[in-house]
């Protein structure tokens, strides 16, 4: 496995008024677990007050942490479409079911109302191939680890 995988990564999703922001707390905690989030209290285009909780992870436990949680089907899955989860930037980026994680379950979405993932990979040289090559080493050697196993290194 790399020895840095991302420089860093963001996890980002916004609490609309209609929302219980509580709900959502409860899975940013969940989902990054010891790492801190923000929370920046804003207007949408249409006037309402929302608030956007926001993270930026920069530790390579804080990589390898967030990607056990979301565990090994969505890990298989990001391996799997690749080419499409990595852009020429070296950017990665997936969206979660925001919905489905205040229920207690992380799946992938291709809608707007998400959790939204993104993170630099650290690729020498910066080419989106060297990126997706390094991600898919770095997804595949958590297989082998299981979130309650309580590897620390």
């Amino acid at each position: 496995m790399p020895a840095t995988t991302f420089h860093w990564i963001r996890v980002q999703t916004f609490c609309y008024a209609t929302e219980r922001k509580e709900l959502l707390e409860e899975v940013m905690e969940e989902l990054l677990g010891d790492a801190e989030y923000s929370e920046e209290p804003t207007e949408s285009e249409h006037g309402n007050t929302m608030t956007i909780l926001e993270a930026r992870l920069t530790k390579q436990r804080q990589f390898r942490d967030l990607f056990e949680r979301l565990g090994p089907e969505i890990r298989e899955w990001i391996v799997a479409d690749i080419g499409n989860r990595v852009d020429e930037d070296c950017v990665f980026y997936m969206r979660l079911d925001k919905q489905k994680a205040v229920l207690g379950s992380y799946e992938v979405a291709h809608h707007g109302d998400v959790i939204a993932i993104t993170g630099k990979v650290q690729s020498h040289p910066a080419r989106k191939e060297v990126a997706e090559r390094i991600l898919t080493e770095f997804l595949s050697g958590l297989e082998g680890h299981s979130s309650g196993s309580g590897d620390s290194s």
